[in-house]
């Protein structure tokens, strides 16, 4: 009995405590970063949290944890890197950790971003990161020409896919990625890659050739999709027009890729030159037969369902029109009449009201 006496007392001071501190928000004033390991124990997340200044005193955090856990919600403490910014009262901190409400970084990559542009977003979203504190040393979140140098020198992420692949170009999933701050360049490369094996599964694409084309091929025909039209119902039709086209012997003349060229090469200005377009790059479309060495971009789900099941139809030409749908021939000539179209819509500009 008087070891039951004692218990009730221990409790009631673990109350008591969390009853004082519960309600009396503490901490920075500042953002301040801590950072609990896989397997720290409470009292070693107790201490971290004292010691960065997030929580008053370490007993009353510990004593949260033994509140909890007697009225059955006490639940585990995810691990990972925690950021605080404002006092909090050490109830509210227990919750955080036990949510694992941990800090990342955003990464947004859409469709149709190559690996110039993924370098690009993950160098704003390392920017955006460090204003708050500076970054983890090894953090993939450093120089945009490091992210870039990472995306081209470990093409052997997805060499399962691509067995000559010279990048990670084509793999990078588009999608809205949450990283550590601590994560590798690789690590999010692989992330990404992973993402792209899990979605190209769901359409039936396996690392093992495809019918008819190369898993390879499907990747680099979705991406000319891609970058070519950006109505989901069209691209099946664009993909039969390449398909059409590389039946024949007829070169793709797709622009993208000729733009892809030049950004390699780094001579990319927003504009394409009558050099461009006779340039001797094999991701030349126009002096080049067949699709090119690789992909020029990353493609979506629609664009990647497109390649592997283009529409059949006569169609070998298409081009935009005026309000950005996709005019489509079986004929030059009809092909013709439709940029003569496009052309006089544009001289003619805007519609007034």
């Amino acid at each position: 009995m008087r070891g039951m006496r004692w218990v009730v007392v221990l409790v009631l001071i673990a109350a008591a405590l969390v009853g004082f501190y519960g309600f009396v928000p503490y901490g920075p004033e500042r953002t301040v970063f801590v950072e609990i390991a896989p397997g720290t124990g409470t009292e070693g997340i107790a201490g971290a949290l004292q010691q960065a200044g997030i929580v008053r005193s370490a007993w009353a955090f510990a004593a949260v944890r033994v509140v909890r856990g007697l009225a059955g919600g006490a639940g585990s403490l995810k691990a990972g890197e925690y950021r605080f910014d404002q006092p909090a009262t050490v109830g509210d901190v227990y919750e955080r950790l036990r949510r694992g409400d941990v800090y990342t970084v955003t990464v947004l990559v859409p469709e149709g971003y190559d690996i110039f542009d993924v370098a690009d977003a993950v160098a704003r979203a390392g920017a955006r990161s460090a204003a708050d504190a500076p970054l983890p040393a090894g953090s993939g979140f450093g120089s945009r020409e490091g992210f870039l140098k990472a995306e081209i020198e470990h093409a052997e992420l997805v060499r399962g896919w691509s067995p000559r692949a010279q990048s990670v170009e084509g793999f990078l999933f588009p999608d809205t990625y949450r990283f550590s701050r601590r994560a590798t360049a690789v690590q999010m490369l692989g992330a990404m890659v992973k993402r792209f094996g899990e979605k190209a599964a769901a359409l039936g694409l396996r690392p093992a050739a495809a019918p008819g084309r190369s898993t390879a091929e499907i990747v680099t025909l979705a991406s000319l999709v891609e970058k070519e039209v950006h109505v989901d119902a069209e691209r099946p039709l664009v993909a039969g027009v390449f398909e059409n086209r590389l039946g024949l012997g007829m070169p793709l003349q797709t622009d993208p890729a000729v733009v892809y060229a030049s950004r390699l090469r780094g001579t990319w200005t927003g504009v394409i030159h009558r050099s461009e377009l006779q340039s001797d790059s094999l991701y030349n479309t126009y002096t080049h037969m067949g699709l090119p060495p690789g992909p020029i971009c990353n493609p979506g789900t629609a664009a990647l369902r497109a390649a592997l099941h283009p529409t059949q139809t006569e169609y070998l030409y298409f081009v935009a029109d005026a309000h950005g749908a996709t005019r489509f021939s079986a004929t030059l000539a009809g092909h013709a009449a439709n940029v003569q179209a496009y052309r006089e819509s544009e001289a003619m500009g805007p519609a007034k009201p």
